[in-house]
């Protein structure tokens, strides 16, 4: 695993774009229109700065794979976040999904615990290398980083077929937030 830089920006956006495409929990907040994968795109943009700023962009060596980490403990209020903000706003979800987005992600806050956690925001794989262990490799040097900054693991997922393949790294079902869609809650302890 590598710490991506803004050479990677690029790869990172498209890795992720490309494994979102047809994520619930992306797609309930982008308007579906005809720019609708340019809006994915911008999103991914968003929680790629977001994470350079608190958190962390991590590739795997072989540039197949990607994750982005965020550590909720450690986010401000800053000109830079609220610029960032705005073009989220204006370039991805649209004025009308700005409650959406903050409810949805209030609820989520509010099932994490008042501790610094590994909030594991996107993991993905290019499609085309998907189910061959590239994400499960970076998946397993992503916990070992928050075993050593001895932070547990939260994440959300709306993709059932995910859930067992969490399960088998340790994560565990600790809660579900019904939208238009069922957003699980997962967590890995220390």
């Amino acid at each position: 695993m590598v710490e991506a830089t803004d050479r990677d920006k690029e790869l990172v956006v498209e890795i992720l774009a490309q494994s979102f495409d047809e994520n619930k929990s992306v797609n309930y907040l982008i308007p579906q229109d005809e720019k609708r994968m340019q809006r994915i795109r911008e999103l991914i943009a968003y929680s790629y700065e977001m994470c350079r700023l608190w958190g962390k962009v991590a590739l795997s060596e072989d540039r197949k794979a990607c994750a982005l980490v965020i550590f909720p403990d450690r986010k401000r209020t800053t000109v830079r976040s609220l610029l960032l903000m705005g073009r989220l706003i204006f370039k991805s979800i649209g004025l009308r999904n700005i409650t959406k987005a903050l409810d949805r992600e209030g609820r989520v806050h509010t099932h994490h615990p008042n501790m610094p956690i590994y909030h594991l925001w996107f993991l993905g794989v290019l499609p085309e290398y998907q189910g061959r262990g590239y994400g499960s490799q970076l998946l397993d040097e992503l916990l070992l980083d928050a075993d050593e900054m001895k932070r547990p693991v939260y994440l959300e997922t709306s993709t059932q077929r995910n859930i067992p393949w969490y399960e088998k790294h340790g994560f565990l079902i600790y809660g579900k937030i019904p939208l238009s869609y069922d957003l699980l809650l997962m967590r890995r302890n220390l």
